[in-house]
């Protein structure tokens, strides 16, 4: 979807401009994944890091949630696994990222939100790299406690447009059920009910933990139950 530029706050044009400046003169590249079970705070935390760092943000399930709305074969394939609360096949997911990590936005490098999610996926994503001169750098593990996760996904409310994500119970917006920034309407998701994050976890427990031991020697481990700029500069501290 296009931007009416004549709409947009010349502040906030200035802002990007000033960004897009600083990141051209960037460096360093950095290739992270942020890891963790749904509701760790990847989503939250991803968009604070992203700018700083001049990385893309690449969170598959908004890129299948985008093939599903496109009503595409793959999109449909993926809706009905993703209404039973299960994760998403490989054959869906990896073609996705292959294409994605090449984008114009992601050289001076990315955040993998929700890839890879199985030992195959992560192996299969280190030969991509490897066709392009480059690795990942380090994995940002998000530790917390399931019963707490319940809670911070029943809670949970999204500005779709700029990925924002808030809690009623932990970071609500200022004015109940709108963005902070815009005004404009926040909404839930369909899949965050407590029914399908507990199938959720038990998926993420049984097959995605072997990816922090496969990234053993990269991985990061933060306390996801802390305050929000605490997790933040942990994050920091460990990037840089």
């Amino acid at each position: 979807m296009s931007v009416d530029i004549a709409k947009v706050a010349t502040v906030e044009l200035v802002r990007e401009l000033e960004k897009r400046i600083r990141c051209s003169e960037k460096k360093t590249e950095t290739r992270t994944i942020f890891f963790g079970p749904p509701g760790a705070g990847k989503g939250t935390q991803a968009p604070r890091i992203k700018d700083e760092y001049c990385l893309c943000h690449l969170s598959t399930g908004d890129m299948l949630r985008d093939a599903v709305k496109s009503g595409s074969q793959m999109g449909l394939k993926a809706k009905a696994i993703m209404d039973a609360g299960k994760l998403v096949g490989d054959d869906v997911v990896v073609g996705i990222v292959a294409e994605a990590v090449k984008a114009p936005d992601c050289s001076k490098g990315f955040i993998l939100d929700g890839f890879p999610r199985t030992v195959k996926q992560a192996e299969m994503l280190d030969e991509i790299l490897k066709e392009q001169k480059v690795t990942i750098n380090k994995v940002i593990n998000l530790n917390i406690d399931d019963e707490l996760l319940i809670k911070r996904v029943t809670g949970r409310l999204i500005h779709l447009p700029s990925g924002r994500t808030y809690n009623v119970f932990f970071n609500p917006p200022k004015v109940e059920g709108k963005d902070d920034i815009t005004g404009e309407p926040l909404t839930k998701r369909g899949d965050d009910t407590e029914e399908k994050l507990r199938t959720r976890l038990v998926e993420f427990h049984t097959k995605t933990k072997p990816v922090l031991e496969y990234y053993a020697s990269k991985v990061a481990n933060i306390n996801a139950d802390d305050d929000m700029e605490a997790i933040t500069q942990n994050i920091r501290n460990n990037l840089d």
